[in-house]
């Protein structure tokens, strides 16, 4: 005879019924233990004569649920992960199944699936890495002889004090705070390379973005030129406190004039009117950290897939795909904010204004030096000369122009070629008509005179963080 098996309180209704059918009981009474009615009870009555206690077992007993997955798509879920989706977070893995692998399921039966496996995600929470942490403690044979309690301060020492950082407001208009950070990490390829973002910290929008070989000035810059065509002039920066943004000497004892000094981005940011706001707490900036995070959650795994392997193809996804889409999903829709951004300025100012100034000195054969190639001034098509060692600054615009100031002007810069002969006599002078390149005009902020100015003022008003 087969055995069966009852629940609490299936046991419970046939112990009832059989004691009313054998003893010939009150049906009112047990209606009342049962909290049924008088009808179930003569329901229940007929089942006990008819089929005994087997008739008590539920009808959906072992049965499965009609939406219920197969067991296989549980299996291939687990193999596109392993396999393929191996560093996705499961969000992220999700969107991806539906777009590339046609399999739409919910987010609770991809992390069921998972966990049960075994698979922490990259980006679990708090509580889940606890539990993880917990187990994998309890597997260490030299923490065996620790009580439960000792073995639950070690855990939440371990995963606990993890991104502990304060509060802080958020702002109320666009372009009121972009946060600003470079990321060093393995991004495509076998080479490292520095992920340059900016983000607005009211609407989190991603607003400029850029692959460069280091964290540099160049980087920065290109970032920031996609803020200018694309947004406008923003109220301020928050930054790290790298000597990009500002400089100061570590030793007091040799901190002069001339070793600290005003950046080349921190002078850019005042020409538009920009206040630049540095610290060298991490948690001052942590949207723009968190951002990282999320973008080495993401974007990597998305160069992969598309087998990205240079910083052109890289630049060129980041911006034109990634960033937009990123945007749409994560970002709020800066266009329903009051906006403090000013109005996109000309593209003439952005080139001359994002630029790199370096110092240099006229020569005894009137050219100067740079990275080791010799230039001339030259103003309407005709060389300027002037005296050996007067001083001269040399800018090199967005754009790759060079130009000289010198005094109370600007110059153009032609390079010498220092190896190529030529004779008047015997050689035919060739005709090249070279297109005519802009010049700043005189009114232009990288003046000499108030280059050398806000030079020495930068002491008095800069505040380093």
């Amino acid at each position: 005879m087969r055995k069966v098996s009852l629940r609490m309180n299936e046991q419970e209704k046939y112990e009832v019924i059989k004691e009313l059918v054998d003893h010939n009981g009150n049906k009112i009474r047990a209606a009342t233990k049962l909290n049924i009615s008088r009808r179930q009870i003569d329901r229940l009555t007929i089942i006990y004569k008819e089929k005994g206690k087997s008739g008590f077992i539920h009808g959906n007993r072992n049965r499965k649920p009609v939406k219920t997955f197969d067991k296989s798509l549980s299996e291939d879920i687990i193999l596109f992960y392993k396999n393929k989706y191996y560093d996705f977070n499961f969000n992220h893995f999700k969107e991806y199944l539906e777009e590339e692998e046609n399999i739409k399921v919910s987010y609770k039966f991809i992390y069921n699936t998972l966990t049960k496996e075994g698979i922490l995600s990259p980006k679990a929470r708090k509580k889940t890495k606890k539990e993880f942490a917990k187990k994998k403690i309890l597997k260490e044979k030299k923490l065996l002889d620790k009580t439960e309690k000792e073995i639950e301060v070690i855990v939440n020492h371990q995963i606990a004090l993890e991104d502990s950082h304060p509060r802080l407001s958020k702002p109320k208009y666009f372009g009121e705070v972009i946060e600003m950070d470079g990321s060093i990490h393995l991004w495509f390829g076998d080479k490292k390379y520095c992920l340059h973002l900016a983000i607005d910290k009211a609407t989190s929008t991603v607003v400029g973005a850029y692959f460069q070989e280091q964290e540099t000035l160049k980087g920065y810059y290109n970032t920031f030129y996609q803020i200018l065509t694309t947004y406008g002039i923003p109220y301020s920066f928050t930054t790290d406190n790298r000597t990009i943004f500002n400089y100061m000497s570590l030793n007091p004892d040799k901190r002069t004039s001339e070793k600290d000094v005003l950046t080349q981005f921190n002078y850019a940011c005042k020409q538009f009117g920009i206040n630049l706001i540095t610290s060298s707490i991490s948690q001052v900036k942590a949207l723009i950290e968190r951002t990282n995070g999320t973008f080495q959650g993401r974007l990597i795994q998305e160069l992969r897939l598309n087998n990205i392997n240079t910083i052109e193809e890289a630049n060129d996804y980041l911006i034109n795909v990634f960033v937009p889409k990123f945007n749409r999903k994560f970002a709020l829709n800066y266009k329903k904010f009051e906006s403090v951004m000013e109005a996109i300025p000309s593209e003439e100012r952005i080139n001359y204004t994002l630029a790199v100034l370096t110092k240099r000195k006229i020569d005894n054969g009137n050219s100067i030096k740079y990275y080791n190639k010799y230039y001339q001034p030259y103003l309407n098509g005709k060389l300027k000369c002037f005296l050996p060692k007067t001083e001269v600054l040399v800018i090199k615009a967005f754009d790759g122009n060079l130009v000289v100031a010198i005094d109370e002007s600007v110059y153009e810069l032609k390079e010498l070629s220092r190896n190529k002969r030529f004779s008047k006599e015997f050689d035919e002078i060739p005709v090249i008509k070279e297109k005519k390149k802009y010049i700043p005009p005189m009114t232009h902020p990288w003046k000499i005179e108030y280059y050398n100015k806000q030079f020495k003022k930068v002491h008095s008003k800069l505040a380093y963080a």
